[in-house]
């Protein structure tokens, strides 16, 4: 695969919202992924020479340059983001934490004139609902699954979650 065609992929994955792309040959294995939340910047691109014919090693060189500058371009605002968050997660680590079960729209609250199902500083039981996840119009109610104390949580009130999305964290003790 040339170069040209590499960037092109590279270009066309980013904008087409698609989180993971894998191309394998008999020559060369291509592996392309996205941020889940960061649709259009790449956060990993893989090359790799599986077999290397001698007229091959030259195109193995000029590709790896392109390649490289892509993956390491993002690398530096991820690598310099997470050194405060370390001492967070250290401190995070204490804490257990209620993840999304679904693909949805996330509110605290049942209605907007509702007062919100928990906040920071509430105990809450295994059974204690904690959020609402909307999906395809059915409203969600999301339980604790965890006693203790809320101490965080993680998401905006009426914003997109994920699967397996964190979304509070809880201080068991």
């Amino acid at each position: 695969m040339k170069a040209s065609e590499i960037q092109e992929l590279i270009k066309f994955v980013a904008k087409s919202g698609v989180s993971e792309v894998e191309i394998e040959d008999k020559d060369f294995k291509i592996t392309i992924k996205t941020p889940p939340y960061k649709r259009g910047k790449i956060e990993e691109v893989q090359v790799i020479q599986t077999q290397v014919p001698v007229a091959a090693v030259p195109q193995a060189q000029a590709v790896q340059p392109v390649a490289q500058p892509v993956a390491a371009a993002p690398a530096p605002a991820p690598a310099a983001a997470p050194a405060a968050p370390k001492a967070e997660a250290n401190d995070d680590a204490n804490y257990v934490t209620v993840k999304s079960p679904m693909i949805g729209t996330f509110y605290r609250k049942q209605s907007p004139e509702k007062p919100n199902f928990v906040n920071i500083g509430d105990d809450v039981a295994n059974d204690t609902v904690v959020c609402i996840i909307e999906a395809m119009k059915l409203f969600n109610e999301i339980e604790a699954e965890v006693s203790g104390k809320i101490v965080k949580v993680l998401v905006d009130d009426g914003s997109p979650v994920e699967y397996d999305q964190p979304l509070f964290l809880v201080d068991p003790a």
